[in-house]
């Protein structure tokens, strides 16, 4: 995932969790773009954008959700080489039934607002991101409060997303595309097993030997 991926246009990833959850999935190939758990602040908004203006080659069209940490986290990593939207969810007063649940309360609309570029009203849509954290909680135990498996360290919790990412799109064969994501985007040309992935990484960590290991020998020698 580290070479730009050339993709048109992109369904909001900037869909935040509860449990402070970040992730962009790309529309046609559900390829997961980047993923990110942190905070709901800017620094933690301005470091997921960057990651994901670095991942990708071309001009896009991007729909975040209401948050507003994302209006100077998008302008400070893609400047005006973006098509930028939101898409604001208005929700009426929780009945009394509902106090106290965890579910939100009911949908009444939505509001789309250009932020900058040309972004098609069409495309403004958090459809996708939806998709994607629902489909993330149903294969992962760790998101589910109130039960032993929830995920009690922040960095073991960051693992098992980066896990799945690396599952999802590369391993899992997506029915609506009978293919992985990662072979819908052009990123690989077969389904991939964990031994790849193991084989992928060995072969990474020996070439980052190898660099530290030349640069070493370049140093002069002194006493």
């Amino acid at each position: 995932m580290d070479r730009p991926l050339r993709i048109g246009d992109i369904s909001i990833a900037c869909y935040v969790l509860d449990d402070e959850t970040r992730v962009l999935t790309a529309t046609g190939t559900k390829l997961i773009i980047s993923h990110f758990v942190g905070g709901r602040d800017g620094d933690c908004a301005a470091w997921f954008m960057q990651d994901v203006a670095d991942r990708v080659a071309n001009r896009i069209q991007l729909t975040s959700d209401g948050h507003k940490a994302y209006l100077d986290a998008v302008e400070g990593a893609f400047g005006a080489d973006i098509d930028c939207a939101m898409l604001v969810k208005l929700y009426g007063a929780s009945s009394d039934s509902a106090k106290g649940r965890y579910s939100p309360a009911e949908c009444i609309g939505a509001r789309k607002e250009r932020i900058t570029g040309n972004p098609s009203k069409a495309h403004v849509s958090t459809s996708y991101a939806e998709r994607a954290n629902l489909t993330m909680r149903m294969h992962n135990r760790r998101f589910t409060c109130l039960t032993n498996a929830f995920s009690k360290k922040f960095e073991n919790h960051a693992h098992m997303v980066a896990i799945y990412a690396v599952w999802y799109n590369f391993l899992r064969i997506h029915t609506t595309l009978r293919v992985t994501p990662a072979m819908a985007a052009d990123l690989s040309k077969v389904v991939m097993d964990w031994a790849d992935i193991v084989a992928l990484m060995d072969a990474d960590a020996a070439e980052a030997l190898h660099v530290r290991r030349t640069a070493m020998l370049d140093v002069p020698y002194s006493n």
